[in-house]
């Protein structure tokens, strides 16, 4: 069995939690359009966002027709609107 460490464990006044979610995002019709330069500004974006968001990028993976994103995030947020606020 593997054992939590406290310092993986997200600390706020009033919770303790570790929530975390794997996000899949594909452009419209899976278009292979992910490569070079849109890559490059994609992985900036996505960073960018999660850090003004507060959420720690585990791992990300840009493909040419998917994009791959594997994150720790605090409770004050849904699912949804930290992909809402990534797509946007």
């Amino acid at each position: 069995m593997m054992r939590m460490e406290r310092r993986e464990l997200h600390h706020d006044r009033h919770t303790v939690s570790l929530l975390t979610d794997h996000m899949v995002f594909s452009p419209k019709y899976r278009g292979k359009i992910l490569v070079g330069d849109v890559a490059l500004a994609l992985d900036e974006v996505i960073r960018k966002t999660c850090k003004d968001l507060d959420i720690e990028i585990i791992d990300m993976t840009v493909n040419v027709d998917h994009v791959h994103l594997f994150v720790k995030y605090p409770p004050k947020y849904s699912v949804s609107y930290i992909a809402k606020r990534i797509k946007g």
